[in-house]
């Protein structure tokens, strides 16, 4: 515990000058600000593409596996008349907990955004349509297939699986691609981290060297550029977090949250974003301490 507490004061405020080992400007300065920055903003981003794509993954799960359609095509006769067959038929079928007749004027306001608001949308010969809230594990489809067949010719069932499970399946991996992401960029940001060290290093063997010859131990001359470079990447991350906030809460929202993805977050996943700064200062530790460590064992 002690050793702990030790390693955050000496990360905090250094010790016995030992922060003169490393420039406190330079190329490693700026490169370390700038790619913390960047590499942030670039994993608020991608962390809120992927809680998006879960959302609507679940979304698009939850409201269409339950529910089904039956279409009823209009034959020129009573359509509706048979769609009042069709909704008793449908009504007296086990598995089956609701049945919703689907006014014309819905299907028309469902198909505008697909065909435009200048088509006339009045003219089309749209089928009758019957919305099923399903109970349990749903009706037999077969035996419901031909019941339906032979009391109401023409209706043609539609559980939503052929066109639903590829959109689920889609947004999973679209989820499971952005995940992938936040890894690649934290092992791009600690791969700078680890060259920005390497060069500030490089530049300062002879320091280190008389330094060694005064006694300094090689882990007194690494928590001088872990101190550093650590604190960098922690104002580098924080600003970049920032500004992906501020980008995220001026975005707009989507009209629809079942279909469309929006990468606002909401509730709790706000408190993701703080993990983004903490994790940066967890990985330019590492790196840097890793990394320094090693070079100069091979300096010996």
């Amino acid at each position: 515990m002690r050793g702990i507490l030790r390693q955050v004061v000496a990360l905090l405020i250094g010790e016995n000058g030992a922060d003169r080992v490393v420039p406190s400007t330079g190329v490693a300065a700026r490169l370390t600000l700038l790619t913390s920055g960047c590499m942030a903003f670039l994993a608020v981003f991608a962390m809120s593409l992927a809680l998006s794509a879960g959302r609507l993954a679940d979304a698009w799960s939850g409201t269409l596996n339950n529910t089904a359609t039956v279409r009823l095509i209009d034959d020129g006769g009573d359509l509706e008349g048979r769609i009042a067959t069709l909704q008793r038929t449908l009504q007296t079928t086990p598995g089956i907990a609701a049945v919703r007749i689907v006014s014309a004027e819905e299907q028309r306001d469902l198909l505008r955004p697909w065909l435009g608001s200048d088509l006339p949308v009045d003219l089309l010969p749209l089928p009758g349509m019957v919305e099923i809230t399903l109970a349990g594990d749903g009706p037999d489809i077969d035996a419901l297939n031909l019941r339906l067949q032979a009391e109401v010719p023409g209706a043609v069932w539609d559980d939503h699986e052929q066109w639903r499970r590829p959109l689920v399946v889609s947004a999973r991996q679209l989820w499971l691609v952005t995940w992938v992401s936040v890894g690649l960029i934290t092992a791009v940001f600690a791969a700078m981290i680890v060259l920005a060290a390497q060069a500030a290093l490089a530049a300062n063997t002879q320091v280190v060297a008389t330094l060694r010859l005064v006694g300094a131990t090689d882990t007194y001359v690494a928590r001088a550029f872990v101190r550093r470079f650590t604190l960098r990447a922690a104002i580098g991350a924080f600003c970049g977090t920032l500004l992906a906030v501020m980008v995220l809460l001026v975005l707009p929202g989507a009209a629809d949250q079942s279909f469309l993805p929006t990468l606002r977050l909401s509730g709790v996943e706000w408190l993701l974003v703080i993990l983004v700064p903490v994790a940066a200062v967890g990985v330019a530790f590492l790196a840097t301490r890793i990394s320094v460590l090693g070079n100069l064992r091979r300096l010996t």
